[in-house]
Order: structure tokens, then C-alpha cells, then sequence
């Protein structure tokens, strides 16, 4: 079964890019991001006539999330747990049943926090805090489960080009690394990092300065998977080159392979 997910910088301009995608693809569950729209004027007819099972929490104009799925779901529930008053469409749950049991897999959008010196960067470290607590509640049930998403975190020095530029940058800071890890540090495997300790992995490239030219980018979409999960990995992949086609996102989709066929 191969789990992506793809910050798609807004589904109606980028909807050709991700039927493209698809196709070549053929992921069976994928998690989409930025969507900036709201649930009825998702194009979801094309996406259905290619095999998905379409479920969406949307946000006119900002956010919004979307999980699309060949199997189909056996529950949703759109929204972070812990904030009542947080309306903003960044997380999505869905639960789907394969040969040998189910899989829970999460779709998030985390905030970015910029600038660290105002409100945004609190409300990144609480939804943050939010993220590990439903994380820890989830990995009691010992089932394969999958974060997957636009986490706005860039984990490590060897996952930005140039990480100097980036120490006070609310992707980057202390703070939000420390969070990251203490995610990890649940029982959560970073699937790429499972596979490779390589530099130069990267998920992001800004529109300016000729980023993607020079190749001057981030790691900020992560899978994050638990033990059940990661026990079942066998490969993730980064396809960097939907960037370089017309009008992209700034994101490119990244995915990871699970045997899921054996007991």
C-alpha cells in the first residue's frame, strides 16, 4: 500500500497537476493539504473517477485538508482535539480496513508560526502540544497509524539548505524542534528518515530567488508512522520533479510503501 501526502497550494489551480500525479502515482491513500476551498466547491468528481473515495475539511480561501482513498472509509472526523474555539481546517482522520486489520491514518496541516515573535508562533506550539497529545492517546490502541501532512518543521540541520539562515525562523527554531522530537520520542518513526540519513532531501522549494533552480530547499512534509506501521515500511520516496512542471506548488508529494498483504 503506498500512503502520500502533497500540500497542493490550492486544489482548483493545481487540480490538472494532481490528476497527472495520480495517474502516475497510483497511490492508494493520499493526504492533501492547503486545499483553500471549501467542502462544496472541492473538485472531487475527478478525483472519484479515477477510484478515490473523497472525504474533505475545508476553509474558504486558507487551509483546508483532504484525505482521498481507494479503499473506503470506515470513519472520518475532521478537527484537532484540545481547542474548541480553533476553526481552522487542519486536520482530518480516517480509518479504512485492509486484509488484516485497519489503518488509521491522519492528514495535517501544522501551522507555520511565522513571525516567532507574535500570537502565530504560540498557536503553533499549542497545536503542537495538541498533535502529541492525540498522538499519545492514539498509539495506545496499537494499531498501525500514520501522521501525515505539511508540518511546517524542518527537523535537523541536514534537512534545509543553508540552516544558518534559518535559526530564528519559526520552522526551524529550538522550540519547534524540540516538539517535533518529543513526538518522536512517543514511539512515532519519521518513515524518510528510516530509510535514509541523506542530506539534500527536500519537500520544499520557496517561489523566489530561483530556489528550485539552486536547489535551495526544505524538508517540511513528513510521514510520521507508529510501530505497527513503521514495522510494515519498505520504501518513501520524494517526487521532486512535479516541481519543476508549470505553475507548481512549492510542496511535492512524498510517499512511503507498507506491506500490508502479509499477516
Amino acid at each position: 500500500m503506498r500512503i502520500a501526502t502533497w500540500n497542493v497550494n490550492s486544489i482548483r489551480q493545481r487540480l490538472d497537476h494532481l490528476l497527472t500525479w495520480l495517474k502516475d502515482c497510483a497511490p492508494d491513500i493520499v493526504c492533501l493539504q492547503e486545499t483553500k476551498c471549501l467542502d462544496e466547491a472541492f473538485p472531487r468528481e475527478a478525483i472519484e473517477a479515477l477510484g478515490y473515495n473523497v472525504v474533505t475539511h475545508g476553509q474558504k480561501t486558507f487551509n483546508g485538508v483532504a484525505l482521498l482513498s481507494k479503499l473506503p472509509f470506515d470513519e472520518t472526523k475532521p478537527g484537532l482535539s484540545g481547542d474548541d474555539e480553533d476553526v481552522h481546517a487542519r486536520f482530518l482522520e480516517g480509518v479504512v480496513t485492509h486484509k488484516h486489520g485497519v489503518l488509521r491514518v491522519a492528514c495535517l496541516y501544522l501551522p507555520n508560526g511565522n513571525p516567532p515573535q507574535t500570537d502565530k508562533y504560540t498557536y503553533k506550539l499549542k497545536w503542537m502540544a495538541r498533535l502529541r497529545e492525540y498522538s499519545k492517546e492514539r498509539l495506545k490502541a496499537e494499531e498501525p497509524l500514520v501522521l501525515a501532512g505539511d508540518f511546517n518543521v524542518i527537523p535537523a540541520a541536514h534537512d534545509v539548505h543553508n540552516p544558518a539562515a534559518w535559526v530564528n525562523d519559526a520552522l526551524f527554531r529550538a522550540t519547534t524542534r524540540e516538539s517535533f522530537q518529543s513526538l518522536l520520542g512517543l514511539g512515532l518513526t519519521d518513515a524518510l528518515r528510516a530509510v535514509t540519513d541523506a542530506s539534500g532531501q527536500y519537500t520544499f522549494w520557496d517561489y523566489q530567488a530561483g530556489a528550485w533552480q539552486k536547489n535551495q530547499g526544505l524538508r517540511i512534509d513528513h510521514l510520521l508512522l507508529s510501530a505497527q506501521a513503521s514495522d510494515r515500511l519498505i520504501d518513501v520516496g520524494i517526487d521532486s520533479y512535479v516541481r519543476g512542471w508549470e505553475k507548481p506548488s512549492d510542496h511535492v508529494p512524498v510517499w512511503a510503501d507498507f506491506d500490508l498483504e502479509t499477516a
